[in-house]
C-alpha cells in the first residue's frame, strides 16, 4: 500500500503524505476511507510513531484527513483530497522541469513535450 524509499532525500513524513495523496488519486483511498492508525503504520513502515503524526497532522490541517478521537484518521471529502493531489502533481512536475534542465534539456524541449503529451491525451 505504502511504498517508502529510504535513501531517496525526502522525508519520510513527507513520503508518508505523498502516499496517501497518491493512493487517493488512484481511488484505492476514497472519502471517508479509514486509515491505519499512528501505531500501526508506524510498525508497518519500520518508522517512529512521531513521524506518522506528523503527517498525519500535516494532512489533517490540509483538509485532506479527518480525525475523530476514538475512531481514527479517515480521508475527507474529495474537494480538500482533489485540490491536495492538484499540488502534488505541481510540486512532482517541478522536480521533473529541475531535472530535465540539470539533464541539458532546453525550454523549447520541454515545451515540445508538453505539447505532444497533451495532444496524446485528446
Amino acid at each position: 500500500m505504502f511504498q517508502i524509499d529510504y535513501r531517496s532525500g525526502v522525508s519520510i513524513c513527507d513520503q508518508i503524505i505523498s502516499n496517501i495523496i497518491r493512493l487517493k488519486s488512484l481511488g484505492v483511498l476514497t472519502a471517508d476511507s479509514k486509515l491505519p492508525s499512528v501505531r500501526a503504520l508506524a510498525s508497518k513502515l519500520s518508522v517512529n510513531p512521531n513521524t506518522v503524526q506528523k503527517a498525519y497532522t500535516l494532512l489533517e490541517t490540509n483538509g485532506i484527513i479527518c480525525t475523530v478521537r476514538g475512531k481514527g484518521s479517515f480521508v475527507c471529502d474529495d474537494v480538500a483530497v482533489n485540490e491536495a493531489i492538484k499540488e502534488n502533481a505541481k510540486k512532482d512536475f517541478r522536480k521533473a522541469v529541475k531535472t530535465a534542465f540539470e539533464l541539458g534539456l532546453n525550454d523549447n524541449e520541454l515545451i515540445e513535450i508538453i505539447k505532444t503529451q497533451k495532444e496524446n491525451e485528446k
